[in-house]
Formats: C-alpha cells, structure tokens, sequence
C-alpha cells in the first residue's frame, strides 16, 4: 500500500527544498527554442538587483507562476524569461554606502574602480532576489537568466541608441527634470516620492513698472522667485481686463520683467496672477517656451544659490527662503502668510527633497513613437486587463513629454557619444571611435552620462531573447503573451516597452498586459515601514509554507480590487493544504494502483456526481485561468477539494470502500477516486506547486513530475446533469437533518429516525435508492418514505426542494428542559446586545473610537443579533412541539 509514502503531517520546508532542487535539476522550467508545440512566454519583470521580495513581487511572481505553470499543463512549450535590473540610483547608492563606512567614496577610487566594485557587489550581493523567487516556486527559466548591464543587453542599448539619434529621435537640450541635489543627478518621475507635508502660501505684492499699484502672486517657494521671468494672467480674466500696465518690477532684484497673458492661468485661484520661473518650474518651463522667456537658473545642482540669485548667492535654498521672506517683510511686500498642507517630491533613495531644476540633458522624442503604440491598443493587438486601465493608458500617452534619459551618475549604460576636442563634433556611434570622421583629431571624450535605467527595460521584451541578433528563441516567443505588472509603472516601463518594441521589432511586445492591484494590510491599509504595518513574504513562508502563501494571494486577487492580507488569511488556507494531505493519506489507504480508464459500470450516485463536478470545475478555472481572474480559478479549485471531494465524496464511499462483498461497486468507486484525484492535483498545481509534486509521487500509477502531466479534458463520463440534481437533493437532505442536531443541541452520536414526505414519485425513489447513503452521513437508524403521510407530532420540519423531512424528535429531548436552555442563552445574548447598542448610538464612541475598533462592534452586534434570532426561531420550534 502506498499509505507510507505520505507522513502524518505535511512539513512544508523539507519538500519545497527537495522538489524546487529536483525541478531545478530536471530542467523543467526549460523553454525549447526548437518546439513545434504552441508557444507561451512572459518576461519577468525585473526586480533591482538591490532588492528584496516583497508583498508586491510575491503577487505579481505568483500571477505569473500561476500562468507558466497552467500553459505547461496544457501542453504549450512556455519561456518565463527571468532577469534582474541593474537600477542605477539605488545600486550606486548602495555601493558608495558601503564605500563610506569603508571611509572613501566613489570620487577617491575614480570612475572606473568604482564600477568594477559595484560588479564585486553585484556578484556578492545581487542574486538574493533570484533565491528569494525561487523559494516561491518560480518557475524561470534560470538557465536564460538575463541582467540589464550584461553583454547582450549592453549590445542591445548601443544599437537602439545609436539608430533613434540617426533617425533624430534623440537630442540634448535643456529641460525642467527632477533633479536630486543629493544624488547629483536627474530622476525620472517615477524615481521621485511624494509626501504630504505643511508648508506655507507666501502672497508677495509685485509692482507695477508704470507706478500704477500691484499686483498679488502666491508662491509656496519663495526663493525661486529670484529667478521669474515673467507674471502671468488668464486672458479673459475680467478682474485684467482694464489693466494698462504691460510689466511689473521683480522684487529683490529690481528687474523689470513682463506681464504675459497664457490661457494656463487658473481663474478660480487667489488674484488670478501667477508667477513664471521658467528655470524651476515644469508647467513655467511650458509657458516659457510659449512666449520665448529666457530661463534664469538661480538654484544650483548642489543646491546652493547661483550668481543669478543677487545678494542671496552661495546660500543653501533652504536658507534663502528665510532670507527671502525676511526681506520681502523689510520692505513691505510680503502680504501675507497662509499656512498649506502641499505634496512634495523626494529621492525615492536618499529622501532629499527634489528641486525641479533647468538641465542640459538627453532625450527621446516620445511623441513619434508614441503613436503606433497607441493605435496598438485601439485595435485590439494588444489588450488591457482589467479594461478600466485603457483610459490611464491613453490619457498619457495622448499627452505624452519627451522622455529624459541621461542620468548623472556612473553605474549604468553610459551613453555612446563622444565630443571631439578639436573641433566639437558629437559622434554617436556602437563602438568607440578612434579619430574624428571630420578634423581626424584624436581626442575624442565620452559622455560621461548614463543611460536611465528604464531605457534598457524598454527593451526587455526582445533584448532578453539575443536582438540585435535574429535568435530562433526570439522568433518562437515573441511577441510574448502577457505581461503581468503594478500599476504604478504601466507608464513608465509598460508604455516605452510599447514604443520600442514595434519600433524596432515591427510588432507589439505582448498581446496582454494584466495590471494587478496592490497588496494592502488586513484593513486595506498601504504597507509602510512608518505604520509597522509590513508583512514580510518570507516570514510567511517560514510560517505556512509557500503553497498556503501562493494559494492566499491568488484567492484573494480579484481583478481591479486590492488584496487585503493577513496572516490568518494564509492560516486558513494552510488549513486547506492540511485537509488535501489527510486526504490524500486516506485516498492511498485504499489505492494500491492506478486505472488505465474510469469505470462506467457499477457506478453510485456519488460516484457519477463527483465526476460531473470535477467536468465542471475543470473548465470554470480553465475560463477564470484564461480570463486571469485567478480568485474564481483558485475559488473554483479550492470549494470542490474541500468542499466536494473531501467532505461530501470521501466520506461517502467511505462504507464501499470499507465493504468485502461489494467488490464490483469498490472497483468502480476506486476507479473514480483515483482519476478524480489525481485531475485534482493536477487543476491544484498551479497554485500549490509543492504540496502536489509531493502526493503525485506517492499516487499509484502516475510517471515523472506532475508538471509533465496533461491538463484535465473531456473527462469521462463527463458532465451528468442528473446526477448532479439528485445528489443535490440528499445533501439538502443530510444538510438539513445536521442542522436540526446543531440547533436543538443532540449529540452527533445520537441516532436518528427521519420520516420523508415526497411531492412526487422522482423524489421518493432518489430517497429510496439513496437510502444507505442519506442514514450513513445524517448517523439515522431508521428512514421511512410515504408520500401519503401526514406531519408527525413534535418533530422538526425540515423543506427540501420536492420533500419535506421530518426529524422525529420524542423520546430525543427534553422539550421542557430545551425551552429552559434557549430561554436562558436568549436572555443572555438580549442583555449583550443591549450594552452595544447603547455603544453603537453613543455620538462620542462613534466620533472618537478608531474606524476599525467602530467596525469590529458592529460585526459582533450582526453576529449575536443572527444568533439571537435563530435561536427564537428553534424556540417557537420547540414551544410549537410541545404544545
């Protein structure tokens, strides 16, 4: 007997290591380039080689697990392309860290030494998100694994660059970016943070150059006013429109600067004045642009005040905004004060407030390239799920800026351009020039700029596959089917992904893109270090085991809706892992080997039923799968291994299997346990990978790894209407007779005698030859069916759909002695009930107790007030009976 073969309980640890190293070893996860099979792929987003996993990647990993593992089951030859992203800012970030605790910094070791320890750190340090993935079952193709800064891609990178600056995609210019004074570098807005904060709205009087009075401007940053070129009005701003003067004097500095009319001006705010800092503000830098201002830079990239700034340069722009204000006070310009709670933007890695700073940089003309992704979406080529983030998606790229991708820092892809000190000549080229095509000068300096890390990810879809070279993996797999990611960088990665792929692959990247929603806490609060309120993945591993985990976070990732996690949640769910493994222990008590084919003859009405519903389950979370509503497929899978095998099914054929005569229905109910179990296991794996490896290997009658198993299809018999109808009718039956124990207190060990009242022939015979199945699983001695009876006396009603049950009760309980005991738990919950009530109207609680704590009362009021009225129900039940 294969009983041995399973251990009293299931240890999580022990198996996840040894099949993950077996899967490894077997080279499972192996995408064959040479297929003729139908193909299946999905990029890995790639996580920071500084990072570590987090609820985010443990969603977003296990979506796509789910999925790798389901087209593998389905017979299509899959490539999950694993890799990691160098992450420029925060890697270098990290490293100069390290350099600093070691006491030097990047500028002691110089350029090149610099980058060869951000490599030893790489080496060191940079694979922990990959044996992190692996614990959650990843199936990747390790053995492709990319990295954005490795030969290939650097290949890549070279070409894409080299081709958009000839094709004049890519140009320097100056441009408003982010700028971290901290970092010394521009960021990309994904890369800043922003953060609620008090600050203040300082109302500053400009006057009129023609001496006529002033006007009024509001600013929340004081000291860039040094640098305005301008005072903006809206021109059908009635409040201006008899307004004779055409320029105002800038206060602090004396300069006369104009008074421009530009229709961005909001109407509704303050005076309707608006000051222009063309150099320090992107929305100035716009209006700039419109009416040719120049751009006057008076905050510097270290964050110190230029010469521009006057009297105020070399102090730090903090410390200028005091002087600032206590100067506009000297000489009675400053209006007012105005306390304002305002956004602002920080270094998602040094914390430093980002000043959005007048830079020359590198950038890509996104509009062009923009265009065909958006057609892309509009005909269907590629789809967005779910559809509600279309919009978001077209709202950006309708409006999209051009995009800036030199970064001031030294890790990263530097940029392939260099500028000949002869004669000034820019040449962009794969490889490094030797002379200059135009002076034949031989000094030849490289941009010391770096590429934006999101360049190189742009090109992650076809890059990772060996373009610029016309591999046979890049022309089986791409375009890939799905792309599975955060919302928060459909923009920033999924759009340029967009772009550049049908630019230079001449086809779209993936034909789906799944935007999955974010992981929140048990109250759908955001995770956050600062609320204490961050579940760590791996703790919750250690804890449950990975497949409870994984099952959790599908269950709940309905699509659109965010995820409200809690440890108690994967509790449960490593409840249901146990209940499979006790399962399985008793299926294999009584499988000793497997059955080529399903037994059709000698068939229960169990048997037919389990078997039409696993036909059923088998395409609800093919569908769910097919549709990624992965909450209906793991609901789907979960509620028929619980629910229907294990609680109805199991112990159903519990008596044939126990049964030496029956030989012809135990072989048939055999036969079907096994095939149903196993389809099981197989519609489980996706979500539970390990736990169903495990039993696969224990079930008779199965060969090799469960991953080379076959999707469930047409199972035979099939779908059984009828059956599924009649079984319906016994478990209502059974249901109900358990519920009468439950509410009037008998003993499961009490046996029972049960009168049935049929409304048709149909019902009673289903009754009849389901007699032994109904007395096994309600514990009755006795079951008598007339359709002629009439309703005995003190016995419970129970109403099935074409049946009324009677559950004889005299003799059973003590009708006084019940009456007494409801009569004294109804009182009970009465006076409970009555202490919240008096809570829940109290104005005071419900203002100043926490929403949770509010919520938490309310629960347990409904709860209790459920409870009181069912037992009032069982109440009259009783007084009915004995009267």
């Amino acid at each position: 007997m294969s009983r041995d073969l399973l251990d009293k309980s299931y240890s999580p640890e022990e198996v996840e290591k040894r099949w993950y190293s077996y899967w490894e070893k077997e080279k499972l996860f192996a995408a064959d380039e040479s297929t003729t099979r139908k193909t299946y792929s999905i990029v890995i987003p790639p996580p920071n080689v500084t990072g570590v996993l987090h609820m985010g990647h443990a969603l977003n990993n296990t979506m796509q697990d789910i999925m790798c593992r389901y087209r593998r089951l389905k017979g299509d030859s899959v490539l999950w392309m694993p890799g990691t992203d160098h992450a420029g800012i925060a890697t270098q970030n990290v490293v100069e860290k390290k350099l600093a605790a070691e006491g030097t910094d990047r500028h002691a070791l110089g350029r090149e030494k610099f980058i060869e320890s951000v490599w030893e750190w790489r080496k060191e340090y940079g694979s922990a998100i990959i044996n992190q993935l692996k614990r959650l079952g990843a199936s990747c193709d390790w053995d492709r694994e990319r990295f954005t800064m490795d030969e290939g891609l650097s290949k890549a990178v070279r070409k894409v660059f080299v081709q958009l600056y000839d094709e004049g995609l890519i140009y320097q210019g100056d441009y408003i970016i982010n700028w971290c004074c901290r970092c010394h570098t521009a960021l990309s807005d994904l890369e800043v943070e922003h953060e609620e904060l008090d600050g203040n709205f300082y109302h500053i009087r400009y006057p009129y150059a023609d001496g006529s009075g002033s006007v009024t401007v509001a600013t929340t940053r004081p000291e860039t006013m040094l640098g305005d070129t301008a005072v903006a009005i809206h021109p059908e701003d009635e409040r201006y429109a008899d307004l004779s003067a055409t320029a105002v004097i800038l206060p602090l500095m004396n300069r006369e600067i104009p008074i421009i009319q530009d229709t961005y001006v909001d109407l509704s705010t303050g005076t309707g004045a608006l000051k222009v800092t063309p150099a320090h503000d992107p929305n100035d830098f716009e209006i700039g642009q419109r009416h040719n201002l120049p751009s006057i830079k008076v905050i510097a990239d270290d964050g110190s005040m230029t010469e521009e700034a006057g009297r105020f340069k070399g102090m730090d722009r903090f410390e200028c905004r005091k002087a600032v204000v206590e100067a506009l006070q000297a000489e009675g310009l400053l209006e007012r004060i105005e306390p304002h709670r305002h956004s602002v933007g920080h270094c998602y890695r040094c914390k430093t407030v980002v000043e959005p700073n007048l830079s020359r940089q590198w950038f890509v003309k996104a509009k062009p390239l923009a265009q065909k992704a958006i057609e892309a979406v509009e005909t269907g080529k590629t789809r967005i799920i779910p559809e509600s983030w279309t919009k978001t998606y077209y709202d950006w790229m309708y409006n999209i800026r051009d995009w800036c991708i030199s970064r001031q820092i030294w890790w990263g892809h530097q940029i392939p351009a260099w500028t000949c000190q002869g004669c000034r000549k820019m040449i962009v080229a794969m490889d490094a020039p030797d002379v200059c095509p135009d002076c034949g000068a031989t000094d030849l300096v490289q941009e010391t700029d770096v590429l934006d890390t999101w360049f190189s990810s742009a090109l992650w879809p076809f890059s990772t596959m060996g373009w610029p070279e016309e591999t046979l993996l890049l022309k089986k797999y791409y375009p890939t089917s799905v792309l599975v990611t955060g919302f928060d960088i459909l923009f920033f990665w999924v759009a340029r992904m967009m772009m550049m792929g049908i630019h230079f692959m001449k086809e779209i990247p993936f034909h789906d893109v799944y935007v999955h929603a974010l992981v929140r806490d048990e109250e759908g609060k955001k995770m956050s270090k600062s609320k204490g309120n961050v579940i760590d993945p791996l703790n919750v591993i250690d804890h449950y085991g990975t497949d409870a985990f994984r099952f959790t976070l599908a269950a709940f990732a309905a699509q659109g809706r965010d995820v409200k996690m809690s440890e108690k949640r994967v509790e449960g769910y490593r409840h249901f892992i146990n209940k499979l493994w006790n399962a399985a222990r008793f299926s294999l008590m009584h499988l000793d080997k497997g059955f080529d084919a399903m037994e059709e003859k000698n068939l229960s009405l169990q048997d037919r039923w389990i078997v039409s519903r696993l036909s059923e389950v088998v395409k609800q979370t093919e569908q769910a799968l097919d549709a990624y509503r992965f909450n209906e497929a793991a609901g789907a899978v979960y509620q028929f291994v619980w629910h229907e095998l294990c609680d109805w099914y199991l112990e159903a054929i519990k008596p044939t299997l126990y049964d030496k005569e029956g030989a012809a229905a135990k072989t048939a109910s055999l036969s079907v346990l096994w095939h149903v179990f196993r389809d099981a296991l197989i519609l489980l794996h996706p979500f539970a990978p390990f736990v169903t490896e495990e039993i696969w290997h224990a079930l008779p009658g199965t060969e090799g790894s469960i991953m080379k198993a076959a999707w469930p299809d047409g199972i035979m018999p099939g779908s059984d209407p009828e059956a599924e109808a009649q079984m319906q009718t016994v478990m209502a039956m059974i249901t109900g007779i358990r519920n009468v124990r439950g509410e009037m207190n008998i003993s499961p060990s009490t046996a029972l005698t049960v009168a049935v009242k049929p409304e048709n022939p149909e019902i009673g015979l289903v009754v009849e030859s389901n007699r032994d199945l109904i007395e096994n699983l309600a514990r009755l001695d006795g079951l008598t069916v007339d359709a002629a009876m009439k309703g005995p006396k003190a016995a419970a009603t129970v109403l099935v759909g074409g049946a009324t049950v009677y559950v004889l009760l005299e003799g059973i309980i003590d009708f006084a002695q019940e009456q007494v005991r409801l009569e004294k738990e109804i009182g009970k919950l009465t006076k409970e009930l009555a202490g919240m009530n008096k809570k829940l109207s109290n104005e005071d609680f419900l203002d100043k107790a926490p929403a949770d704590v509010v919520a938490g009362v309310r629960e347990k009021h409904a709860a209790k007030l459920e409870k009181q009225q069912a037992l009032e129900a069982t109440l009259e039940r009783i007084k009915a009976m004995m009267g």
